[in-house]
């Protein structure tokens, strides 16, 4: 009988790893994800901002892998490993296992920060995009009712939190959907009481790219009307307000939150085996310590034995892509008792969209900003899309864009159940 191999988790490094491994026909693969659609996280904000469909970057598990006759799906959340009898636990039953390889990837990390947690709105999900642009858009409608301008500072107001390439992102596209959409499709809101604000506790933007990248995010988004706070942090939301470590408070109700992630918590491996930031610790074959048939991938591991990366890799797309492809083959010379080959990443370069035609780009050898960082990204960002359709779909939806500076998809749809419905 084949040998079982239980994926937990439909991400980069999950999806990579089946797909790598299932062309040799040796393993018997289950995928196990709590969504029935893998999607591309880089482009999630524009969901949130209505400026793209959801499904432009998301595709379903069971139709990408229909021709794949080795590899099944399980819809269920993860609970816990079973490493004495080889069980994975999950909400909707339990699987029994020769491999187990965790690509769970991350959740939003608040720090502790209760009220936070409970008010501010997050950005790792497609189902947190969706409420976010839902949250946008009624705020948007609620000030255009509001005729109390003493409220309109709260309603009008945006904070972001967190600095980095999501952040950056997420601000440029608030900021341009201002100047090209609200003034003309919100004639009752007074723009100039609109306020948008971008914090991080760092010196800079864009900490962990160049200085070309923080320059030119920083300059191009002041230009936007972006309030760019450095070297403070938002430390509570109380009663409507955002209260900072230096005291100041910013009337708001649109707190969002990209200021950190944490690894997804993994029952049933021992603390020995995680390491910071709830990391499983891997060795250079990506197997958890302490074990010979257990894998961790991408964002929810942490290797220290690469040379070039003494404190782990970066929490990036291709660290996850790159990790999955050498694991799948790993594991099967494992099961040939061949010699396995250490992980090493290789870097590729980062790059970040600050505004329409505007990008960052840092390369190993050297940095470009302007409209062809920005043709780079676009490029970059559609090739990887699961599904000829997708990058077409997408492709299309972009260049329409690009003539007429108007997403059509501001609609704020709320599922309810029939017996909720309005009668009206």
């Amino acid at each position: 009988m084949k040998k079982h191999i239980v994926v937990i988790g439909g991400g980069f490094a999950g999806i990579k790893f089946i797909k790598t491994i299932a062309k040799s026909n040796e393993f018997l693969i289950t995928l196990v994800d709590r969504n029935n659609y893998h999607f591309f996280p880089p482009l999630i904000y524009q969901v949130a901002t209505a400026f793209i469909e959801p499904s432009h970057i998301s595709f379903p598990f069971r139709k990408l892998f229909a021709d794949y006759r080795y590899v099944h799906y399980h819809m269920g959340s993860f609970l816990k490993i079973n490493k004495e009898n080889q069980i994975i636990e999950t909400d909707t039953g339990n699987l029994g296992y020769d491999y187990v390889v965790f690509a769970l990837g991350t959740e939003t990390n608040f720090f502790g920060l209760e009220n936070v947690q409970n008010c501010a709105l997050p950005m790792k999900t497609l189902h947190e995009a969706l409420y976010l642009k839902n949250h946008l858009l009624l705020i948007l409608e609620k000030a255009s009712r509001n005729e109390d301008t003493n409220k309109a500072e709260r309603l009008q107001n945006i904070v972001i939190a967190g600095g980095g390439p999501t952040g950056v992102e997420l601000a440029g596209m608030i900021a341009e959907m201002g100047a090209y959409i609200a003034e003309k499709e919100y004639p009752e809101i007074e723009l100039n009481l609109s306020h948008l604000y971008l914090i991080d506790a760092l010196p800079s933007l864009l900490a962990p790219m160049s200085d070309v990248a923080k320059k030119t995010a920083y300059d191009n988004l002041k230009k936007l009307g972006v309030n760019i706070l450095l070297n403070v942090s938002v430390k509570d939301y109380l009663d409507g307000n955002v209260i900072l470590s230096d005291g100041k408070k910013i009337k708001t109700e649109t707190s969002i939150w990209t200021s950190g992630v944490i690894g997804r918590e993994v029952s049933g491996i021992p603390e020995t085996s995680v390491g910071k930031g709830r990391r499983l610790l891997v060795d250079e074959f990506n197997r958890v310590l302490g074990s010979e048939n257990i894998f961790a991938l991408g964002d929810i591991c942490l290797q220290l034995s690469d040379k070039n990366f003494p404190k782990g890799h970066p929490q990036l797309a291709q660290v996850a892509i790159q990790q999955a492809k050498l694991a799948a083959k790993n594991l099967r010379k494992q099961e040939a008792k061949k010699p396995l080959q250490p992980f090493s990443y290789h870097d590729k370069g980062s790059m970040a969209i600050i505004s329409k035609f505007n990008a960052v780009v840092d390369l190993p050898q050297f940095s470009y900003t302007g409209f062809f960082a920005w043709l780079t990204w676009l490029f970059i960002h559609i090739i990887p899309l699961t599904g000829f359709r997708n990058r077409i779909r997408l492709a299309m939806e972009w260049f329409r864009l690009f003539i007429t500076n108007n997403p059509s998809i501001r609609m704020i749809l709320q599922p309810v159940k029939n017996s909720q419905k309005n009668k009206n």
